[in-house]
């Protein structure tokens, strides 16, 4: 139900287009966008970067720079360099390329919550062109505050900020967490992987002695318990980890059977697909606090440790592309585990600019401009597909309650 209170020159929906304006779930009214909006979290560039940038990603948290500088040895590693804006910039040229081979007239601008080019350049240079409907696609797969609506928050406070929150209007994809476009990179890796795990290692059992990590970043266990609307039944930890497990799922299915399809895995017919667990990693709060567990590492030495496993899949299922949580806790620090604990293991790939993913994107954008039916968008899971416009108190910060946030209906 719409909060009349919050309507404002007759719209629900912080600055949006007019068929987003009341807030349905699916908008299926096309929309003649003028640009999309890629939104990126954003990452330090050299030394000099390092600590200003954590400063930005924690802003009002009162985190003094030492603590800071136990972060900052991440980045600090890998030459103060994040190589996530190198990997958007990338994303950027394939989506434009995807779009130019379908004769797609819509630019691509790019803006990060923190660090440069930031959102406030991309919204300008969006109304110094004339653009006034902009579709977002922000580089994150799934529900949480940190993963959706923050960013929402963030469009809200920079077009009002700018003077720009009567001019422009912004809507955002659905979250892609279970768009095939999203998921077959995966399912390639994963099946991929258990095809290697099985040539490098004499006689192994997959049923047995191969595990599948999927790993994706811990959020705080009372964020995570708020994310997605309150009446989806979602379970303990919200849409969050709903979510991960359904694609988890859905990627090991497809992953086994075209394995099982390669001739020289034909003898597998039979065997049952290997154990998996969802597990976490990038944990960053207080210990008093809980987060989402297993941390990867724990469950690699406490779970794992003296039992049948030979050989273990680490899959980044929660991350767009290899920034820094996916270099360092899974290349370096759970790779390292697995290495200690005698295991054989190789972290797959990440969608990053995947043929399939990148062509996915640009079919998410098309369903709003096209206006597509609900029941002819595809989706892998159950859960999709995911709403056009996020519902009425969807991922609360428990922290610091709701404020204002496009591309959704208040709170």
């Amino acid at each position: 139900m719409t909060d009349t209170s919050q309507i404002t020159n007759g719209q629900a929906v912080i600055a949006a287009t007019p068929a987003a304006a009341d807030g349905p779930e699916h908008v299926e009214v096309p929309v003649a966008y003028d640009a999309i909006l890629l939104a990126g979290f954003g990452g330090p560039e050299g030394q000099d970067d390092v600590i200003p940038f954590l400063r930005n990603v924690t802003r009002g948290r009162g985190i003094p720079d030492e603590r800071l500088e136990e972060v900052a040895h991440h980045y600090r590693h890998f030459g103060g360099v994040s190589p996530i804006n190198a990997q958007n910039r990338a994303l950027k040229a394939a989506l434009e390329g995807e779009l130019a081979n379908r004769g797609i007239d819509l630019p691509v601008l790019w803006g990060n919550r923190n660090w440069e080019p930031y959102l406030e350049e991309a919204f300008t240079d969006a109304a110094d062109k004339g653009y006034t409907k902009l579709i977002a696609i922000a580089t994150s797969a799934y529900s949480s505050f940190s993963s959706c609506r923050q960013y929402r928050e963030d469009y809200a406070r920079v077009l009002t900020e700018t003077g720009l929150i009567d001019t422009i209007q912004i809507d955002k994809v659905r979250q892609f967490f279970d768009h095939p476009g999203f998921v077959r990179p995966f399912v390639d890796g994963v099946r991929d992987g258990m095809a290697r795990a099985i040539a490098e290692n004499d006689g192994l059992d997959v049923a047995t002695e191969l595990h599948v990590l999927f790993s994706t970043h811990s959020i705080p266990s009372v964020d995570a318990a708020k994310s997605g609307p309150d009446y989806g039944g979602f379970g303990e930890h919200g849409a969050y980890e709903a979510q991960h497990l359904a694609v988890a799922e859905v990627v090991l299915d497809q992953a086994w059977s075209e394995l099982l399809e390669q001739p020289e895995h034909a003898h597998l017919q039979g065997t049952s697909k290997p154990a998996w667990k969802l597990v976490y990693q990038s944990r960053s709060g207080p210990p008093t606090q809980p987060w989402l567990e297993p941390d990867i590492n724990d469950y690699m030495n406490e779970d794992l440790k003296g039992g049948p496993t030979r050989a273990v899949l680490i899959v980044p299922l929660g991350f767009v592309s290899d920034h820094m949580e996916v270099m360092w806790d899974l290349d370096e620090e759970a790779t390292e585990t697995a290495q200690e604990l005698g295991f054989w293991s190789i972290r797959t790939q990440t969608p990053g600019v995947d043929p399939a993913y990148v062509s996915g994107l640009v079919d998410l954008v098309l369903e709003r401009v096209n206006g597509t039916p609900t029941a002819e968008r595809p989706h892998e899971t159950d859960l999709g597909p995911w709403y056009d416009v996020c519902r009425p108190g969807c991922c609360e910060n428990v922290r610091a309650g709701f404020k204002p946030a496009a591309a959704g209906l208040a709170p």
